[in-house]
């Protein structure tokens, strides 16, 4: 039996996908009612694919919120999400209390697996701390991506170990485990793998930076970078997965916190990081994008007293109810801190309005069009597909205004500008 400790995005999607390839499981949590809610079916997260997964998962796959269940467990993974401060540092003392709680019921030939996202150096004094009582430890790097976290851990690229002698074979148990999803298997020092979860988001944060530093200079210079981009896919040293469409800067909070623990690192041992201050510039300055263009377009030149902001899509990217770190959610807070007669309407199809920002003046709607209703600009912050298929028609006689803020490009740009939108987007002059 294996077991997995720790039940927010990471342990729920693991547990399940763990469960689908016939292990018998138990997922474990202390918080009050986590363990329960996930039994009953009340999934707190969206992810495509999710409840498929769980269904082929259901006859392995048991919840507890006693840690005592964890005793018949060979292998036990920690999960738990680690969560951030707002300026993004780690807080890893979840994965201590996970660790305390778990360490009294584990035999003494079990393996831990620590899979939660720490800062380098985390584990090696743990690891130590458990070997003395007779507990292996090992630090699997999580590459979950919000969105496509069921492929990611059913199809994985593959599995980055970090271990006490990366030269000894994995213990068989652990081996097993691994070995059933088929993929490439790198071992290496703990401190390592530690690094290379680091590493891989600082790679991402790169060609982030570079793609939204070039589109900002073909929104000014009259090039169009949907243009440039097909050029570089081509390119064998960039390739055709590369991060090279423009985006609202980084958000979801994984890549701002490995940058974080970059620059945390780099001021401890006295190495130079200004990359990821840098990266980390680039990605608040173009956040900030669409208040820019509503600024420079619409607000102020205004002259009623009265403005409605149409909001279509909340969550910080596809396939996520996220709003970790969230361009909208910084949008709609600037706007009621330093306009609060503004209106403004909002629709996403799975991420909620927050409760704090909910007011009289700001109100989330059940569809795209309602949310139109009156508004003088249209702000699309979630490219969701369906609303490149809501009539261009539709959205004119609703709206007041003809502005259309689209960063992603959603609506048909030829069929809206015949209609007497004017469409804003990232990459591209404005029309």
């Amino acid at each position: 039996m294996i077991a997995v400790a720790g039940l927010s995005h990471l342990g729920i999607v693991t547990s399940a996908a763990l469960a689908a390839k016939g292990f018998d499981l138990i997922a474990f949590d202390e918080r009050p009612g986590v363990a329960d809610a996930l039994a009953a079916g009340m999934l707190p997260i969206s992810e495509p694919g999710l409840d498929n997964l769980l269904d082929k998962a259901r006859y392995h796959l048991r919840y507890t919120a006693s840690a005592a269940d964890l005793t018949r467990a060979e292998v036990v993974f920690i999960t738990r999400d680690v969560p951030t401060d707002a300026s993004n540092r780690a807080d890893s003392s979840v994965v201590d209390n996970i660790l305390k709680a778990i360490e009294p019921h584990l035999a003494k030939s079990a393996i831990v697996v620590v899979m939660s996202q720490v800062s380098p150096g985390f584990l090696r004094p743990r690891h130590d701390a458990l070997a003395k009582k007779g507990v292996l430890s090992f630090y699997q790097v999580e590459t979950l991506v919000f969105g496509s976290a069921v492929e990611r851990a059913t199809l994985p690229e593959r599995y980055i170990v970090g271990c006490e002698n990366p030269s000894q074979p994995l213990p068989p148990a652990y081996r097993r485990v691994l070995e059933a999803f088929n993929c490439p298997i790198l071992t290496m020092r703990i401190e390592s793998a530690e690094l290379s979860k680091i590493a891989i988001n600082c790679y991402l944060a790169s060609t982030v930076a570079v793609t939204n530093t070039l589109a900002a200079l073909c929104e000014k210079n009259g090039a169009d970078w949907a243009e440039i981009a097909p050029a570089l896919r081509l390119d064998k040293r960039i390739g055709q997965h590369a991060y090279l469409a423009p985006g609202l800067g980084l958000a979801g909070g994984n890549i701002e916190r490995d940058l974080i623990a970059v620059l945390d690192a780099a001021a401890l041992h006295g190495t130079e990081a200004g990359t990821a201050e840098a990266w980390l510039r680039m990605s608040a300055w173009r956040r900030n994008w669409p208040l820019h263009v509503l600024s420079e377009t619409l607000l102020g030149r205004q002259k009623k007293s009265s403005t409605r902001i149409a909001i279509w899509g909340l969550a910080y990217k596809l396939g996520t109810h996220s709003l970790k770190n969230a361009p909208s959610v910084e949008f709609i807070e600037h706007l009621q801190r330093t306009r609060p007669a503004l209106s403004i309407a909002t629709w996403d199809p799975i991420a909620p309005l927050p409760t704090e920002l909910t007011t009289e003046q700001c109100r989330q709607h059940d569809s795209p069009l309602d949310a139109l209703d009156g508004a003088d600009a249209l702000v699309i912050f979630t490219p969701h597909p369906e609303l490149s298929t809501v009539p261009i028609g539709e959205i004119v006689s609703r709206m007041h205004g003809r502005l259309v803020i689209d960063p992603f490009r959603v609506l048909p740009l030829t069929t809206a500008q015949a209609a007497g939108l004017r469409i804003v987007s990232l990459g591209v002059p404005s029309c």
